[in-house]
């Protein structure tokens, strides 16, 4: 369907070519909302037109708004002039065929198909502990992200690269083999990757005392942590792994299993997915590839030591380690190699990076490193930054002491819901406690997802679970609960009645509500140019809103006027549907019932 704005704009272009024979730019036609303190939907700006008519803007305006009211075919109902604004009022038969257009598109929101691809890289793990409170962040943004991008007609394919080699993965292993005993997932009870990432404290642990031991015989603490036993042994077993070493080998495949199979049914649990996995022991060779044909070719120099460095002085940033002197690589060789197989693997018109901003420095290395090296989409790569997120002191306690562990919080945020929704659940009739345990699963994770999401992503920002399951205010709860009235008012009207059955005339609450639906796919848009799931957020926010200000004020089902009974259905059962469409590019389920 066209827009009010391009309809609107059209009509305007062919009011001034009759009134002053203006053949006008679109440049010229500049549309806006009407200020709330004017009567009007939206509002013309007649400022480019006022050279060639030669009157004053005011009058231009006048003269605009009375052709328009008689050559709109009834979509301008009114005008007000206010010096060179055009104030129109759209009639409101426009609005309830908007309406009823919106309810016969089922794919509402989404944008035409460009037939670009679009790469998103979310999560990265290591394979040396569990996800913690950061990658929820950061997978829950680039869940969202690639589903608002794939609503804006980019094919999307999201991709993790798994950091499942390195000197880290080695102190779990090291720690496991030395105080393990055999232990496994199934001989603790423990999910894989908590296992695993238990020998890696274990491994910092015992670091630290023998870092102690060493300095108090008189060795400084640099040295000392250079010089600890179990340090030297780590960087060994690294040696070994990057050497091929089958026993190394065979128990690093065995410990990374235990690990993937945790982080499987964490993604399951958080609704996050991914569409190709790449693993840095795959990727860091073909890295170091890559960093030889530099070094062979002038662009990297070796050191003394036999390390490999860039020199990145000429573009204002300093010099960058690619290859240490034993040989061993690092994360910069890694994602030189994963670029390549990914721009390989797929035809990438834009590739997106979701990293914390500590990472910034990283990505314009990585974007110049690429760029050197004769690859064509070194300087396109963009990378989404995003601030830090951290729980209020005592909270909750993780397995570590020290970070919170994403399984740990969704559990915390499942029982919380289970709770705080205990008497309401009950109040449902006939529902069973498996039921019931759904609606608290669906709405502590929709409330975790929305108070993470709902804040601009280039900010820090403090998670307060109790805040964010609130079933009052700008929370996830609040908009599922919106929904679930809403089902709920369906499920008592029963079918609804034809197209032709709708009232014609509005009040200002249907008005305004017919007008927040109509902004949808241009939110859509705008979430997408800036690569924002908060807009998905506040526009949901502000649609539920208004539907709760609507219902509190007009009556739905004792309404007496057939028409207007079936208007209210309708545009109840379009502001569910939006609803549901807005929260599926947040990646959060919507109960029906609540």
């Amino acid at each position: 369907m066209n827009s009010l704005e391009q309809q609107i704009s059209l009509l305007a272009k062919s009011a001034v070519k009759a009134l002053y024979d203006l053949e006008a730019e679109d440049s010229q036609i500049q549309l806006q909302k009407t200020r709330p303190e004017f009567e009007g939907n939206i509002t013309l700006v007649v400022f480019p037109f006022v050279k060639a008519a030669r009157k004053a803007p005011a009058q231009v305006a006048a003269e605009i708004g009375e052709w328009l009211s008689a050559n709109s075919e009834g979509l301008v109902a009114r005008f007000n002039a206010v010096q060179g604004f055009l104030n129109l009022v759209i009639d409101d038969a426009f609005w309830v065929k908007q309406l009823v257009a919106i309810d016969a598109d089922d794919h509402y929101g989404r944008q035409p198909e460009r037939n670009q691809l679009m790469m998103v890289e979310y999560s990265s793990p290591n394979t040396n502990k569990p996800l913690h409170l950061g990658h929820v962040r950061n997978n829950l943004l680039g869940y969202s992200i690639a589903q608002i991008q794939e609503a804006n007609g980019w094919k999307v394919v999201k991709t993790n690269i798994v950091n499942d080699r390195g000197i880290h993965i080695c102190k779990s292993m090291l720690a496991w083999l030395k105080y393990g005993n055999g232990e496994t997932p199934e001989s603790s009870g423990k999910k894989g990757d908590h296992l695993i990432g238990d020998y890696y404290v274990r491994f910092d642990k015992e670091y630290k005392k023998q870092i102690a031991e060493l300095m108090a015989t008189g060795k400084d603490e640099e040295t000392a942590k250079r010089e600890a036993p179990l340090m030297l042994e780590a960087q060994e077993m690294l040696r070994k792994w990057e050497a091929n070493d089958p026993e190394v080998r065979g128990l690093w495949a065995k410990m990374n299993e235990w690990v993937y199979a945790g982080f499987d049914e964490t993604y399951k649990r958080m609704g996050v997915s991914f569409d190709k996995i790449y693993y840095e022991s795959n990727t860091y060779l073909e890295g170091k590839s890559e960093v030889e044909k530099g070094l062979a070719t002038g662009q990297f120099y070796r050191r003394e030591d036999g390390s490999v460095w860039a020199d990145l002085t000429k573009d204002g940033l300093d010099e960058k380690l690619l290859l240490r002197s034993d040989g061993t690589s690092v994360y910069m060789t890694q994602d030189i190699g994963t670029a390549k197989l990914r721009f390989q693997d797929y035809p990438i018109d834009k590739m997106v990076y979701v990293v914390g901003n500590e990472q910034e420095y990283h990505f314009k290395v990585l974007s110049i490193l690429l760029d050197r090296l004769g690859f064509p989409f070194g300087k396109e790569l963009v990378h989404f930054s995003y601030g830090m997120v951290e729980l209020p002191n005592g909270k909750m306690k993780s397995r570590e002491g020290t970070v919170v562990d994403a399984d740990d919080l969704m559990d915390k945020m499942v029982e919380d819901a289970k709770e705080i929704s205990k008497d309401k659940v009950n109040t449902l009739q006939g529902i069973t406690p498996a039921e019931a345990d759904e609606i608290a699963r669906k709405v502590g994770l929709g409330a975790l997802k929305y108070f993470i999401l709902k804040v601009d992503p280039r900010k820090n920002m403090l998670f307060n679970p109790a805040e964010s399951i609130d079933f009052n205010g700008n929370t996830g709860p609040f908009i599922q609960y919106t929904y679930a009235r809403i089902q709920s008012v369906l499920r008592k009207a029963g079918e609804r009645a034809s197209a032709n059955a709708y009232a014609s005339s509005l009040e200002n609450k249907e008005l305004a509500l017919i007008q927040r639906l109509c902004e949808y796919p241009s939110v859509v848009r705008t979430a997408g140019d800036e690569f924002s799931p908060a807009v998905i957020c506040n526009y949901a926010y502000a649609l539920a809103c208004d539907f709760n200000s609507f219902y509190h004020d007009l009556s739905i089902l004792n309404e007496p006027d057939e028409q207007k009974k079936e208007l209210r259905l309708l545009l109840s059962a379009n502001v569910a549907k939006v609803l549901r469409s807005a929260m599926r590019l947040l990646g959060i389920e919507m109960p029906e019932r609540m």
